[in-house]
């Protein structure tokens, strides 16, 4: 018994070695390739040093993230507001300057947080897949149909971890670390499906809260789940975006800065956060992107008479 336990320790820290490999190179392989894109093309918009406040928002808006929080919809409010990304380069800025965070996320919340092996690796492999199929198949898709389905979804799950905090349903402890047989299957097929709506603009971290809190597992292992997977899918995403030269430079070097730093602080308040704290916070996460959900739904009807309006004229 003793040597099996010791066998499979050694397993799992192979494991995770080999993801951290991997994530390694895929790391020097997106940074080598920002840094010569970035010397080869003049052109890319806004050139020059990044200032303390491109810098704060990628702290800021990181630390948040590495709560689950999110932190597209947050920057991209405030990019808008002060006017300081066109719109056109908004999406391609927001995933060059958060990657370097979330792979940053990615590498703690694995060393910190404890999951077994191999669910975390399948997960997410499971989620890196869904979002290779959803790219092609997902994405077209009607969008609204699927915001409006994970939005109530969303909050019906939400009101379920209410109950359970609340003592109206019966709770679980602490929860596994780890998932087999038939529950492994349903969060493969979860997790797969939650890469494949990545396409459409629906976030992978709230949705991954909830699946792991219904499957039985401790909350906190969605962190490292969920920040892996998004670890292994941004990069590439990214790399796009810097060879067709559509982002702002200086603001995604400030922001990949900032986010490092403020990811860092953000997974060391959820390691030291009370079980219970996660849980309710998880909640209020949910709650927030369901709406999130229904209420870009909402604005996308809105805008749909008249997209064809303009159309007509």
């Amino acid at each position: 018994m003793i040597y099996s336990t010791a066998s499979k320790l050694q397993r799992g820290t192979r494991v995770i070695a080999a993801l951290f490999i991997a994530l390694g190179i895929l790391t020097l392989a997106f940074i080598a390739d920002w840094v010569t894109q970035a010397r080869r093309r003049p052109v890319t918009p806004d050139r020059g040093r990044p200032d303390a406040e491109r810098v704060a928002v990628g702290f800021f808006a990181n630390f948040f993230d590495a709560l689950g929080i999110g932190s597209f919809a947050t920057s991209t409010t405030y990019f808008r507001l002060r006017k300081m990304v066109k719109d056109e380069l908004i999406p391609g800025t927001l995933n060059v300057g958060y990657c370097l965070p979330t792979i940053t996320q990615a590498f703690l919340g694995i060393t910190l947080i404890a999951v077994e092996p191999p669910t975390l690796v399948l997960m997410i492999a499971a989620a890196v897949l869904g979002s290779w199929v959803g790219a092609g198949v997902v994405s077209r898709m009607p969008k609204r149909a699927i915001q409006i389905g994970m939005g109530v979804a969303l909050l019906a799950a939400a009101g379920f971890l209410f109950a359970k905090l609340t003592g109206l349903m019966p709770s679980a402890d602490a929860g596994t670390l780890g998932l087999h047989g038939p529950l492994l299957a349903l969060g493969l097929a979860g997790s797969f499906f939650l890469g494949a709506i990545m396409p459409l603009g629906i976030g992978y971290y709230a949705p991954c809260m909830i699946l792991v809190a219904l499957l039985g597992m401790n909350p906190l292992a969605a962190f490292p789940i969920m920040m892996g997977a998004c670890a292994f899918l941004m990069p590439v995403a990214s790399m796009k975006f810097v060879r067709a030269g559509r982002y702002s430079l200086r603001t995604a070097v400030g922001m990949a800065i900032g986010g490092v730093f403020g990811s860092a602080l953000a997974l060391i308040v959820v390691k030291s956060l009370n079980l219970r704290v996660v849980m309710w916070l998880v909640t209020v996460v949910v709650i927030y992107t369901g709406v999130s959900l229904l209420l870009a739904a909402s604005r996308e009807q809105a805008a749909g008479p008249q997209a064809a309006a303009a159309s007509a004229e």
